[in-house]
């Protein structure tokens, strides 16, 4: 018997009861759908984790304190740290950088007139910051290196902040308000930026560094350290050797042995990376439940087709008594279950890929397709219809013509 012919009689055999055919493939038409869908939600998160990292600011690399070198506490010396020297540091003696910046954070009620915001962001930072942060100015100036030197108190407003105090973000220059108890006046209003990760750019008031050491952060609390020092390198190329330069240059200003400084550096690449590695994880965690789906499906097909070989003992009785060989029978149930398992696989792949498209418009949750699941997931979905299709096909093979003659 031809390969056609054999095709059709598996294609006429399944069609005879169309809706349990359909039930069948649902098994696959799920498990193929939730491969692709997984895998698009462990790679959109993998892409919202490396854009909120890179949103940090271009080719940026992270100076901490290293709390590797041993106990501290008391009679064990200070813990290590970085002040606001070691900012000046970096910017007077490391080439090929685009500028050096240092946050610190502290929450105050701001008030300008007759309006008060409560609960409001302060940044300490240093003149570098717009640089590092590619964050750009749209009214005024931002804060200067003299204005950190001499603790001027200054201060340059979000977008959304300036709105609320004074309507027009043009307005804010040269106006005054009160962070805490302090008096402060405005000398620029930063552009839109919106919300980066979770913190919102637009929202927050931005002071010299010296003056939230002075006013907010008490020496007992801190001083005048820093958590993070913010090194923004002119390209890529150049980021191992600005990384030699920040090393050699902490080194020297702490007096540490290079062997075991006080502090450690970070690039966007590792944070994305290490991110990367733990969404694999999770992504090779969700590949597995929806291959489940998958088996399970499969064992449905297996089932369905061996009461499919239980229903048609006469047919295929009969079929052997015209001539057909134990091999067409075989092969013929054979792809009935890989057409049942192909056919799941396909509206599979339609539903994970709308699914997919359809989470990210609609959804919380981002996701992207890889388009390598797509072939993936169908192939798993032929290999399925083989693997648990092969059984009942011999099953059927095996019957001996006189014996499913009788059959009633």
């Amino acid at each position: 018997m031809s390969l056609w012919r054999t095709f059709k009689t598996a294609w006429e055999g399944l069609t005879l009861n169309k809706g349990r055919s359909f039930l069948t493939t649902l098994g696959v038409i799920i498990g193929v759908g939730a491969v692709i869908v997984m895998m698009a939600v462990s790679a959109g998160a993998e892409a919202e984790i490396a854009d909120q990292i890179n949103a940090l600011g271009p080719n940026l690399i992270m100076v901490m304190p290293s709390f590797s070198r041993g106990g501290f506490g008391p009679g064990m010396g200070r813990p290590p740290e970085l002040s606001y020297d070691d900012i000046a540091a970096i910017a007077e003696n490391v080439s090929n950088i685009n500028g050096v910046a240092a946050e610190q954070n502290t929450t105050q009620g701001v008030k300008a007139s007759n309006i008060t915001l409560e609960s409001i962001s302060i940044v300490g930072t240093t003149s570098g910051f717009p640089k590092v942060r590619d964050y750009k100015v749209a009214e005024g100036r931002f804060l200067s290196d003299e204005d950190n030197d001499r603790a001027n108190k200054v201060a340059v407003l979000g977008y959304d902040i300036a709105q609320e105090l004074f309507g027009e973000p043009g307005a804010a220059i040269g106006q005054s308000i009160k962070i805490g108890s302090t008096k402060f006046t405005i000398v620029g209003v930063m552009a839109e930026k919106g919300v980066v990760g979770n913190t919102d750019y637009d929202s927050r008031v931005y002071i010299p560094l010296t003056v939230v050491f002075k006013k907010f952060m008490p020496t007992r609390f801190g001083g005048n350290s820093v958590r993070t020092i913010y090194v923004s390198a002119e390209s890529r190329a150049v980021m191992d050797d600005v990384m030699s330069q920040v090393t050699q240059v902490l080194i020297r200003q702490h007096g540490v042995d290079p062997s075991s400084p006080d502090f450690s550096l970070m690039t966007q690449d590792s944070i994305i990376n290490t991110a990367a590695s733990t969404t694999e994880t999770f992504r090779n965690l969700l590949a597995w439940v929806a291959g489940v789906s998958l088996v399970v499906g499969g064992i449905g097909i297996m089932n369905i087709m061996l009461v499919s070989v239980t229903e048609r003992t006469r047919e295929i009785g009969l079929r052997q008594a015209l001539g057909a060989r134990p091999r067409d029978v075989q092969l013929q149930f054979l792809l009935e279950a890989v057409m049942l398992s192909l056919l799941g696989g396909l509206l599979g792949v339609l539903a994970g890929v709308g699914g997919s498209y359809v989470f990210n418009a609609v959804g919380t949750m981002r996701t992207e397709l890889v388009p390598a699941s797509i072939p993936l997931a169908f192939a798993a979905a032929a290999i399925v219809g083989i693997f648990f299709g092969y059984y009942p096909a011999t099953k059927a093979a095996q019957l001996d013509p006189i014996e499913a003659l009788r059959r009633e």
